[in-house]
């Protein structure tokens, strides 16, 4: 087939010269395929263009033109000398894709579309397109992992005011929301499809441009269609003159947009361009094209109805016919060089949408390869009388076409999904624009068909606002380690304040939405960034408490030795024997095991040690209290029973005294004993009373048995109390019940101050005040009981006369 005539061809404004690269492929890739003798031996491939002019109306009738005589627009006519049309590749925009479709549909015609791809999906049997675009599906997975990669979440949207982009805003940027990305602002731009058409943009140009230059992204996500790059171009051309941009915004462009220029943008800067971040469709360099594109001239190429129109553009020169003698401008030689056209004009490598131009072109003729080798299209082409395709056998295209595998000549594979896909990534592609306005892409990063992105963050060069350093694009800065996001009312979730951590809890990352308890065995550093495990503490006899603790009780229980001893051997004095030396005794040997009961509560708070601690010391402080008490009511009847005719003298001596002892003592031996039967005492992990520490200890099992016992015990101090005070004027040469006051008074204040002292103490400095309380209430009856008396035994042992007893009390 022929291309179109250069009449044909005209256009009545300014065309985008960029996508005359697309008619090189087609013709680049139609004539490797013809000079491959392995690849349709017996075919030669030949190719029609028609221009959609981007309207609907001109797109049906192209298409229908494709499928009428060439010489007269008959639809649905076709005469026998007529070419076949075997396969049709196109559009560069959905819309255009869509309109071909609803022609070609009706003859089973495949359409291999090499641009946008159409909003939905023929998923009927009966295909008639091949994407030659991997689903968007991909793409907007690889643009959410990108954003994520560089943490960027505060983004601007720029959409394309189609159908195309509103599915975009309804589908995808939901989807984007729940992943953490929050939108600055979006706008939607007109398209600009020619120079009639600017008024439509340039009215609220000037907004979009500070609604750019006001926002806080640095990120701007611009999804359009093959004409969009023409609209960014505008940007900075939207404020007052000279065009800037004073903001550095790095751009993400999507694979349907394409580096494009319009005519009268061919001498704008280019900077805007600089360090743009595009998804494209997979693409590789086929060496062979650059030579074909150098080798083009419009003085020689025959039939090439576009190549005049787009020489005499792109290079704003015109060409001399013979029968024009007055020719204005600057003559076209044909030895311009394509290669010194600008980028957005021309470049000499293909571009990802050439690229899929050429995988289409090669996908149609492994089709037909495949479909010319099967004996059934031999034995049917040989009944119609030799090698030429019927229009009634094109249907059959389809089951090769969506069959088709193989590699192109730069080694990628080509084939197709159930859906017609090509099942490709996308690349990510740097543009680079240097000093000298020259262009140059440089692959960063890819989205390969399993939906994992690869990026080389270091290969990227940036925008120069932000002088090689890696943009943030976050509407709040990032809350550090210790502090938790708090999200502000009324605006995006992006947007919050940075609060420290609560007490007791972390943010170990930065950006936490919540702070974390730490776990039992830590505790968090000053920081709250932290988890530091804790150390684990006792008291023990290691530590300056635990030493100063056991000394005393080890140096009280001596001085209750030495009492003792004096005692017993001085046992026929008559002090002692005026004291009930038996009462005395017992006294002396329960204090000295009150003494050594206090090394119970120091040192690891093992098993044994937890059971009887808290009883033993109760137990015996019981019998020392019932021996004060019991020494007292002696006292107290033995003065009553002085008396004439008193009936008190049967109750004075030893089996009463023993009695109360015994009475007393079994009574808080009974509770003892119910508390170690029903919720005994248990060796205990602390975690929470001390933040920093785990502290071991017992656990009291019942802290209701616990204070019982010291309950009782109270009582039993308050009737000794009480009695001795009550006694403490009775007429007597040496009288003990001021003593018992004394004794009973200090035991009592010990004792009642430890309840709250224990209560608001933690750890070992619980055990630390019991230990101290036992030691101190012990001193106190140990030192008002026992100490006058040892100084007269031992000091003054002429006092210690029963002589001097008997004078003193008459």
């Amino acid at each position: 087939m022929e291309y179109p005539s250069e009449k044909e061809s005209h256009t009545s404004f300014s065309i985008v010269p960029k996508h005359y690269q697309h008619i090189l492929a087609l013709a680049f890739t139609v004539k490797e395929i013809n000079e491959n003798p392995r690849l349709l031996p017996n075919l030669t491939l030949g190719f029609h263009i028609y221009d959609s002019y981007c309207n609907a109306r001109r797109t049906y009738h192209a298409t229908m033109l494709l499928l009428s005589t060439q010489e007269r627009f008959i639809p649905n006519y076709r005469c026998e000398q007529q070419k076949n049309l075997i396969a049709v590749i196109g559009g560069v925009d959905a819309q255009i894709s869509i309109n071909v479709a609803t022609v070609l549909n009706n003859y089973k015609v495949p359409q291999l579309i090499y641009g946008s791809a159409p909003l939905k999906r023929d998923r009927t049997p009966g295909i008639t397109f091949y994407q030659m675009v991997p689903h968007q599906a991909l793409q907007y997975t690889g643009i959410l992992s990108l954003f994520l990669y560089f943490k960027w979440i505060w983004i601007g949207v720029l959409v394309m005011d189609n159908e195309n982009g509103e599915m975009f805003l309804q589908t995808v940027l939901p989807e984007f929301s729940q992943r953490g990305i929050c939108f600055d602002f979006i706008i939607r731009i007109p398209m600009v499809m020619s120079t009639s058409e600017l008024n439509a943009i340039l009215e609220d140009g000037l907004k979009i441009h500070n609604e750019l230059m006001n926002s806080t992204a640095n990120v701007v996500l611009f999804y359009g269609e093959s004409y969009s790059m023409v609209t960014l171009r505008w940007i900075p051309y939207f404020a007052e003159y000279p065009p800037s941009l004073p903001k550095g915004i790095v751009w993400l462009t999507t694979a349907e947009m394409e580096l494009t220029s319009q005519l009268y943008q061919k001498n704008w800067e280019t900077e805007i361009f600089h360090g743009v971040l595009s998804f494209t469709i997979h693409s590789n360099d086929v060496p062979a094209f650059k030579a074909f594109a150098e080798s083009q001239n419009p003085l020689r190429t025959k039939g090439d109805g576009f190549m005049r129109d787009f020489w005499q553009q792109a290079f704003e020169c015109v060409f001399a016919y013979p029968n024009v003698e007055d020719v204005k401008g600057n003559i076209c030689t044909g030895k311009e060089k394509l290669e010194s056209l600008p980028a957005p004009f021309f470049e000499m490598s293909m571009n990802s949408h050439s690229y899929s131009i050429y995988n289409a072109v090669c996908a149609v003729a492994h089709a037909l390869h495949h479909m010319s080798s099967t004996r059934f299209t031999y034995q049917a082409m040989e009944r119609r009388g030799g090698w030429k395709y019927q229009n009634q056998q094109l249907w059959q295209l389809h089951h090769f076409l969506r069959r088709v595998s193989f590699n192109n000549s730069v080694g990628d594979k080509i084939s197709f999904d159930e859906y017609g896909e090509i099942v490709a990534g996308f690349d990510v592609i740097n543009w680079i624009v240097s000093s000298n306005q020259s262009f140059h892409r440089v692959k960063v990063g890819n989205v390969d068909p399993n939906q994992r992105l690869t990026i080389n963050g270091d290969g990227i060069t940036w925008p120069n606002h932000f002088n090689q350093s890696q943009p943030l694009s976050v509407c709040t800065e990032r809350c550090h380690r210790g502090t938790r996001k708090k999200v502000k009312e009324g605006e995006p979730f992006c947007c919050y304040d940075c609060i420290p951590c609560p007490e007791g809890k972390i943010s170990a990352q930065e950006d936490m939405n919540e702070c974390n308890i730490c776990s039992e065995e830590k505790y968090p550093n000053n920081n709250q960034d932290l988890c530091i495990p804790k150390e684990t503490t006792f008291l023990s006899f290691e530590e300056p408490l635990g030493i100063s603790l056991a000394c005393f009780a080890f140096a009280f229980s001596f001085i209750t030795a030495l009492a003792l001893g004096t005692f017993l051997k001085h046992h026929n004095t008559p002090i002692v024997k005026a004291n009930n030396k038996d009462l005395t005794y017992m006294l002396l040997i329960s204090l000295l095991l009150c003494f050594l009961s206090a090394l119970l509560f120091i040192g690891w708070p093992g098993k044994v040690v937890c059971l009887f601690r808290q009883t033993a010391f109760g137990t015996i402080f019981s019998v020392a209290v019932s021996c004060v008490l019991a020494k007292t009511m002696t006292v107290v009847l033995a003065f009553m029973a002085t008396k004439p005719g008193s009936k008190m003298r049967k109750w004075v001596g030893k089996r009463l005294a023993i009695a109360i002892v015994f009475s007393c003592s079994f009574i808080q031996g009974g509770i003892c004993t119910v508390w170690l039967a029903s919720s005994p005492p248990f060796p205990d992990v602390d975690m929470h009373s001390i933040t920093k520490k785990i502290v071991l200890e017992c656990n009291e099992g019942s802290v209701t048995m616990f204070y019982c016992v010291l309950s009782y015990m109270g009582f039993l101090a308050l009737v000794s109390f009480t009695v001795a005070f009550f006694a403490r004027k009775l007429p007597d040469s040496f009288n003990e019940a001021k003593f018992i006051t004394f004794s009973m008074l200090v035991f009592c204040s010990v004792w009642v101050s430890f309840v709250p002292t224990y209560l608001s103490t933690k750890g070992k400095y619980m055990v630390a005040v019991e230990i101290f309380s036992i030691l101190a209430s012990g001193a106190g009856l140990l030192g008002c009981i026992f100490a006058p008396k040892c100084y007269i035994i031992v000091l003054r042992p002429e006092l210690n006369e029963r002589e001097h007893l008997i004078r003193n009390k008459t």
